[in-house]
């Protein structure tokens, strides 16, 4: 088996793309080096008029994951306060790998990179640094003996790899292009003795690889110790005990040229706010280990499958009659009653997709239906909205903002937004920028009593943001696969 694995992780190297987001030193600097082309210039400034700040990063237990549809990770809370700090919204782009991330940052499609990322002299060259979030060392991962836990400690500790002298001969598996390639390269040296280090394939992560340790697929890996002590709480027979460098550093990455957004990060990572949004992500996703463990391998964790929810099944089949992604149903029902089957609103609104009585009779049931009927109920109120839309707004992706405005406040707001938007000279075809800001003067006498307002005083905050939830977490359940 170990051998099938070994001839498995080697052949993949050829054909896939690195994973790991720590390069070898000397390899990186070939790989990431983009001669003659331009590296944008865009600063906190332009991305506060943008509205979004772009996070770069990877889908880990400690970077970014979804969990019961709700997006997660260390570096995604603090970025996510971060962001709400600064009036922006947050947005996620997963990638694999690492040199396509610094493409990607210095191209302009990413303002910052953030999954675990070292600091190293060589990368400093390309990137600027924020301020440390923690400090970590490289370990050796490695597999406790058979029935390690009838052994005596002193037992135990004579079984295992303490000493660095003796990695010599070993196989070792890791990413040709990681910062444990390097560090093994340089104890090589160290002790004089070479070391048997197998490049793993691209397509496993660091992660997988303590994974096949645990197994006892391969026989040790290198991980950084933050890393590795959270997985030994998924693994109680490995040992991550045995460093084999210093402590190094953790921060985020930014293009050279974002001075403005460089001193906003370090300026809220030092505040009273940003430490105390450290300590708690830290203790959430690196010592609270079961709480951690019960969500990374849950079925509905995106580390560990593709499920959103108990309700996936339904969902798609009723989104397939909306002719929508079914994650994007997903997201409308997971901020209507996270995905509570039980919720009730004060107004009377009941069940997953939250109709009220009078809606839910139009469409034959009540709250004593079931949670599939109570979907298809509310996917067939969609539909008739989508009707209602199709000649007033003809483009389909713009005509869903306005859809998801109607279910929550009602078609005849979003009709009176529409016109008080012809009557500012704005575009009534267009959501962003155009409508969705003229239902929010709804709020207000001026325009509510135009004579082109048909349905009164509307409070459109609510509708607004409903709309922008949503399509922000559909863009991170565009994260998984459809």
């Amino acid at each position: 088996m170990q051998e099938f694995v070994k001839t498995y992780l080697l052949l993949g190297l050829a054909f896939s793309l690195m994973t790991a987001c720590n390069f070898d030193k000397k390899k990186e600097s070939k790989l990431i080096e983009h001669p003659k082309k331009e590296i944008i210039v865009r600063d906190l400034d332009a991305i506060r008029q943008r509205g979004k700040l772009v996070v770069l990063t990877e889908n880990s237990s400690s970077s970014y994951y979804l969990y019961r549809g709700q997006p997660m990770g260390y570096d995604y809370e603090m970025l996510n306060d971060f962001a709400k700090s600064e009036g922006l919204a947050l947005e996620i782009i997963v990638m694999e790998d690492l040199n396509d991330m610094f493409d990607h940052l210095h191209s302009g499609k990413g303002d910052l990179i953030a999954c675990n990322l070292t600091v190293t002299s060589e990368r400093k060259d390309k990137v600027e640094f924020t301020k440390p979030l923690l400090t970590t060392r490289q370990v050796l991962v490695q597999r406790k003996p058979n029935k390690w836990y009838d052994l005596k400690a002193s037992q135990l500790e004579d079984s295992l790899i303490r000493d660095l002298k003796e990695l010599a001969d070993l196989d070792i598996y890791v990413h040709e292009y990681s910062s444990f390639y390097s560090r093994l390269q340089s104890v090589q040296d160290e002790i004089g003795k070479d070391i048997n280090i197998i490049s793993a394939s691209g397509n496993i992560d660091s992660e997988q690889l303590i994974r096949l340790v645990a197994e006892g697929q391969i026989p040790y890996t290198v991980a950084d110790e933050n890393v590795a002590l959270l997985n030994q709480t998924y693994y109680p027979q490995l040992d991550v005990k045995t460093p084999i460098s210093f402590e190094q550093d953790i921060a985020w990455a930014l293009r050279p040229n974002s001075s403005e957004l460089l001193a906003a990060l370090n300026d809220w990572i030092g505040s009273a706010v940003g430490q105390r949004k450290l300590t708690f992500a830290h203790k959430k996703y690196f010592e609270s280990s079961k709480d951690q463990k019960d969500r990374t391998q849950s079925e509905y964790s995106s580390l560990n499958g593709n499920g959103i929810s108990l309700f996936d099944d339904a969902i798609k089949k009723e989104s397939q009659r909306l002719e929508w992604d079914w994650r994007l149903l997903a997201s409308m029902i997971y901020h209507e009653s996270r995905f509570n089957p039980n919720a009730r609103s004060w107004a009377g609104a009941f069940g997953l997709m939250q109709l009220m009585p009078n809606t839910a009779e139009r469409f034959g049931i009540d709250s004593t239906a079931s949670s599939s009927a109570n979907i298809k109920a509310g996917v067939s109120y969609l539909k008739y909205l989508e009707k209602f839309w199709e000649k007033r707004v003809p483009d389909r992706n713009e005509r869903l903002k306005f859809i998801l405005a109607s279910y929550n406040v009602g078609p005849g707001h979003v009709l009176d937004a529409q016109k008080i938007a012809t009557y500012l000279n704005k575009n009534p075809q267009i959501w962003e920028n155009n409508v969705a800001d003229c239902l929010l003067l709804k709020s207000q006498s001026e325009y509510f009593t135009l004579d082109v307002v048909k349905h009164g005083y509307c409070r459109g905050e609510e509708a607004y943001k409903y709309v922008k939830r949503i399509m922000s977490t559909y863009q991170h359940y565009q994260t998984m696969e459809s």
